[in-house]
C-alpha cells in the first residue's frame, strides 16, 4: 500500500515532514481522517489536536487552527502556530491559562474578550494534548 505524506508548516517553521499511514484532525465542521487514497479536499481546523499512525505509534500536534489540504496521497497543514505534544512547554501553557482566565474572570474595558478566550482555548488544548 502506497504511504501517505504529512507536512506541517507554520509561518516560522517545518514542524513536522513524515510518512505515515493515517492523518485525524479536527475540522470546523467536525473530526476527519485521511488514509492513502483519500479524494482530495480542504478543510479548515480548529483549535486542538492533529494526531498521525505510524507503524502502530500516534504522535499528536496541537494545531492552532489553519488549514489542511489533501490531495495526492498527501496532507498539508498549514497553521498559525503548531507544536509536536513531546515539545508542548506545560508550564508556560499553564501560566497562559491563568492569564487568560483573569482577564475574563474581570475584564476591563480595554480587554479584548474574544482574544482572551481564544487564548484560553489555546492553554487548555496544549495542556491536554501535552499530558496525553
Amino acid at each position: 500500500m502506497e504511504g501517505l505524506r504529512l507536512d506541517i508548516v507554520t509561518p516560522d517553521k517545518v514542524v513536522l515532514q513524515e510518512e505515515v499511514d493515517y492523518v485525524g484532525a479536527s475540522g470546523v465542521d467536525g473530526e476527519f481522517g485521511v488514509m492513502p487514497g483519500h479524494a482530495a479536499m480542504l478543510s479548515a481546523l480548529r483549535i486542538g489536536d492533529l494526531y498521525y499512525r505510524k507503524g502502530g505509534v500516534t504522535g499528536w500536534v496541537f494545531v492552532s487552527g489553519g488549514f489542511a489540504q489533501v490531495a495526492d496521497n498527501k496532507v498539508t497543514i498549514l497553521a498559525e502556530a503548531a507544536e509536536l505534544a513531546a515539545d508542548i512547554d506545560v508550564d508556560r501553557a499553564e501560566q497562559a491559562k491563568a492569564r487568560a482566565e483573569a482577564r475574563l474572570a474581570d475584564p476591563q474595558p480595554d480587554t479584548d474578550v474574544t482574544r482572551a478566550e481564544l487564548a484560553l482555548a489555546r492553554a487548555i488544548e496544549r495542556i491536554r494534548i501535552a499530558r496525553r
